[in-house]
């Protein structure tokens, strides 16, 4: 089954948005003139860690849902492509549930005919923003069962809120709606790894109007504050899930790790 609210939000054109950005650098047509010079300007490496991104998301929602985990909350959705999340772990777990947001309007142009769901299973769409998470919380309860373990997914998302909007206080408040056995699934920009090319990124993502706030491993390693990480624990993209675990790793900017509540 499949459901969501209609948006009445207008697509705004004329300024680029993260979520179309990053379907440009997935080689996506779903963004405008606006989006596509933002992406233009950004270094090549931009591309490969759009794709090790999505690939993390891939390992670890078909770690989770091998784990048993049946309900999953992905916040930061963008524009679909395939295969998306709930396909994923659907196909391990046909009766799974996942409740989609996102705060772009293209976004939801897409939801029923991309995010079509396991006829045994649920998805979902809210139009929200991250930095009003009580909104999404209320929105999926109508979903999920808060009184089992939910997957929270932010998937190269909590980069693009500043400290100054509290980004560790939204993902502090998020995880504590969260019933024990569930996981908190993150992947993060660094801005430590190859620092020049970090301000490079950001530098660029600012003339388009885009603020960024890439983070240290420390800094990232503060989401999962009062969570287990689970092995490898806080690596970078390339070296989460078992099958990196046998391979030389690829070189990648971006942290990422899965942690479990007690």
């Amino acid at each position: 089954m499949t459901t969501g609210p209609q948006s009445s939000a207008r697509i705004d054109t004329g300024r680029p948005h993260p979520a179309r950005v990053y379907d440009w650098l997935l080689g996506g047509k779903d963004n405008y003139p606006v989006d596509e010079a933002v992406g233009e300007q950004l270094p090549p490496q931009a591309r490969d860690a759009a794709r090790q991104n999505r690939e993390f998301m891939h390992r670890a929602a078909a770690w989770l849902a091998a784990q048993g985990i049946d309900q999953f909350l992905d916040i930061g959705t963008g524009i679909p492509t395939e295969p998306n999340l709930h396909q994923i772990v659907q196909k391990i777990v046909p009766a799974a549930k996942v409740v989609y947001a996102d705060n772009d309007p293209i976004v939801l142009r897409h939801a029923e005919a991309l995010l079509i769901s396991h006829p045994e299973g649920v998805t979902d769409y809210i139009e929200a923003d991250v930095r009003h998470p009580e909104g999404i919380v209320e929105h999926a309860r109508h979903v999920l069962d808060f009184d089992r373990p939910i997957a929270l997914s932010l998937i190269a998302l909590m980069h693009f809120i500043t400290d100054e909007q509290d980004a560790h206080g939204i993902v502090r408040n998020l995880v504590a709606t969260l019933p024990p056995g569930s996981c908190l699934v993150l992947s993060h920009a660094a801005s430590d790894l190859f620092p020049e090319l970090a301000e490079r990124v950001t530098a660029e993502y600012a003339k388009g109007g885009i603020r960024l706030g890439f983070r240290t491993r420390p800094e990232v390693e503060r989401f999962f504050d009062g969570l287990e990480l689970v092995p490898p624990g806080l690596v970078t993209a390339t070296e989460w899930g078992p099958s990196t675990a046998a391979t030389e790793a690829e070189d990648s900017g971006i942290y990422a790790g899965v942690a479990r509540l007690g």
